[in-house]
C-alpha cells in the first residue's frame, strides 16, 4: 500500500492527519494525489457542489496594508473607490444570482470594519434580501465583536466570511496593520453569535509549503468547513505585484493537500481562477467541491452560466454545503 493509500484508509477510518503526514503528501506524485484526494471529496461530500457570488458592497480606501490587496490605501492601483452599495442595488443583485440558480450570495466591504451606522444600513440590505429573495446571505464586513455579528445574524445573514489569509507565522509578512490573531478572534467571535464561518486564504503570497500546511490545519483547529483557497493575481501598484504566479499544477497539489487535512469541508476555489487556463476544472477533479463565480471584487471573474455548464459536465449537482 502507498503512502497516498494509507494515508486516505486513515481518514476514511475517521482518523485525522498529522501535520509530519501533510508535509509529506505534498511531495507525492501529482496525478496520484489528486485522484485520491477526489475520492475523499466523494466519500464525504459526494457529488454535491456550493457555488456562490459575491458583491463589492464597498470599494477602496481601505485603512490595512495587506500587501496584495489592490483596495488598500496604501497603494497607488486603479481599483474603483466607492462608499457603501444601497439598499436597491444589493437586493437588485441578489435576485439576478438567485436566477441564474446560486443559492448563496456575499455582501463584500473594504475596511478593517464597518462604522456603526455602516453596520446598520448593511443589516437593512440583508433584511431586505432574505424578504425578498430566496437566497442565503454571507457578509464580509471585517473584524467585528460578537455583538456585532450578533446584529448580522438577527438581519438574516447565515455566515461570515473572514480569511485568515496565510500561516501565523508569514501574516506579519503580508499585513502589518492588524494581526493573525485579530483574525482569529473575529472568526471566533462570530461562531459565537452563533454564525458558520468561511476562511481561507492566498496562495502565492512568498509563503513557504509549511505555511500553507499551517493556514490548514489552524483552519481544521477552528472547526472552519468552508475554506476559499485563492491564487495571488498579482496587481500593479501593490508590493506583490512582481510576485511569481502560481500554476495550475500548484494548485491542483495545494487543494489535493487540503482535502486530506480537511476531509469533510468545502473547499472553495476563489480569487485568481480566471488566471487558470482550465478556469479551475482540473482543481474541481482534485478535491475542490465549492468555487466564487462571477466577478472576484477587484478582478473580472466568469459568469455564472459558464461554471453551471462546466459543473453539470463534471457530474456535479449545486447544493449547500
Amino acid at each position: 500500500m502507498t503512502f497516498i493509500e494509507q494515508l486516505k484508509e486513515k481518514i476514511w477510518s475517521g482518523d485525522d492527519i498529522l501535520k509530519e503526514e501533510a508535509i509529506l503528501l505534498y511531495q507525492e506524485p501529482l496525478e496520484e494525489l489528486c485522484q485520491a484526494a477526489n475520492e475523499i471529496r466523494e466519500h464525504f461530500c459526494q457529488n454535491r457542489f456550493d457555488i456562490c457570488t459575491i458583491i463589492n458592497g464597498k470599494s477602496g480606501k481601505c485603512s490595512e496594508d495587506c500587501k496584495y490587496c489592490a483596495q488598500s490605501a496604501y497603494y497607488y492601483t486603479s481599483a474603483k473607490e466607492y462608499p457603501l452599495l444601497d439598499t436597491k442595488e444589493i437586493v437588485r443583485q441578489a435576485k439576478y444570482n438567485a436566477q441564474q440558480g446560486v443559492l448563496r450570495y456575499s455582501i463584500v466591504t473594504s475596511g478593517r470594519a464597518l462604522k456603526a451606522s455602516e453596520l446598520e444600513q448593511m443589516c437593512e440590505a440583508i433584511r431586505a434580501v432574505r424578504e425578498q429573495v430566496d437566497i442565503k446571505v454571507c457578509v464580509s464586513f471585517g473584524l467585528l465583536n460578537e455583538e456585532q455579528f450578533g446584529a448580522v445574524k438577527a438581519a438574516g445573514a447565515s455566515r461570515v466570511h473572514n480569511n485568515l489569509e496565510t500561516s501565523r507565522r508569514n501574516f506579519p509578512n503580508v499585513c502589518t496593520t492588524h494581526t493573525f490573531e485579530d483574525k482569529v478572534q473575529a472568526i471566533k467571535a462570530a461562531m459565537a453569535a452563533g454564525l458558520s464561518v468561511c476562511s481561507g486564504g492566498i496562495m502565492g503570497l512568498g509563503e513557504t509549503v509549511e505555511d500553507r500546511i499551517d493556514m490548514a490545519f489552524t483552519l481544521r483547529e477552528l472547526g472552519i468547513k468552508s475554506v476559499p483557497v485563492n491564487m495571488l493575481n498579482p496587481i500593479s501598484g501593490t508590493p506583490y505585484e512582481g510576485n511569481v504566479r502560481l500554476t495550475v499544477e500548484d494548485m491542483r497539489r495545494i487543494v489535493a493537500v487540503y482535502r486530506f487535512i480537511l476531509p469533510d469541508g468545502s473547499i472553495r476555489l476563489a480569487g485568481g481562477r480566471g488566471l487558470m487556463e482550465d478556469k479551475g476544472e482540473g482543481c474541481f477533479g482534485s478535491g475542490a467541491n465549492a468555487a466564487i463565480s462571477g466577478d472576484m471584487l477587484t478582478t473580472a471573474g466568469y459568469t455564472i452560466e459558464t461554471d453551471m455548464e462546466m459543473l453539470h459536465r463534471l457530474g456535479y449537482e449545486v447544493g449547500l454545503n
